[in-house]
């Protein structure tokens, strides 16, 4: 069992679930990894039993929702396996606990804010193919498609696009700078 390292310097809670997608979810770790360093992205979940990702690989969550240090920020990827997780009352109740925190969620990840109640009243971008769904959740407005930022929180569609939510949450944490460097170091102009 890998632990991850005691560290000094905020820390960024990465939900995760069965069927989480390794993309967004290795995009999101990445960004804080070159930001804050190694151990400041903690994922995160309600047991430390293995997950296996959307594509077939097998992940052991960091921490406990209990046993998180309070965090600075969320990233919640999605991944096929996000609308079950939504269902879970205990991530839920963490996603908001944390409404406050500096967030980006991607594609189909926005159905876990989105069924914490955190969307509600705001303007949110993501996928085209649940636009219709993100209006249950009582926002202000949908943009398909889009990258949104609204107050503390950015929202992507699925994908690439995941990588503007780290890049936002990173410069809330760390500063532009660190998140602009970021960016530069993983090819992203």
């Amino acid at each position: 069992m890998t632990e991850v390292p005691a560290t000094e310097g905020p820390v960024v809670a990465i939900p995760v679930y069965a069927g989480v997608s390794e993309l967004e979810l290795g995009m999101m770790v990445a960004v804080c990894r070159l930001c804050g360093g190694e151990g400041q992205a903690r994922t995160v979940s309600r047991s430390r039993a293995s997950i296996v990702t959307a594509g077939g690989l097998v992940s052991t969550p960091h921490v406990l929702y209990a046993a998180l240090p309070e965090p600075a920020a969320l990233l919640i990827p999605g991944g096929p396996g996000a609308a079950k997780a939504a269902r879970d009352p205990l991530l839920r109740e963490f996603l908001a606990g944390h409404a406050a925190l500096p967030t980006g969620a991607s594609g189909s990840g926005l159905l876990l804010p989105g069924a914490a109640g955190t969307l509600a009243g705001r303007v949110v971008g993501g996928p085209a193919d649940l636009a219709d769904t993100l209006w249950g959740h009582a926002p202000a407005d949908v943009r398909p498609g889009e990258v949104v930022t609204d107050g503390l929180l950015t929202t992507t569609p699925s994908g690439l696009p995941a990588l503007h939510a780290a890049l936002a949450v990173a410069a809330h944490v760390w500063g532009e700078a660190a998140a602009w460097e970021a960016a530069e170091r993983l090819g992203h102009a």
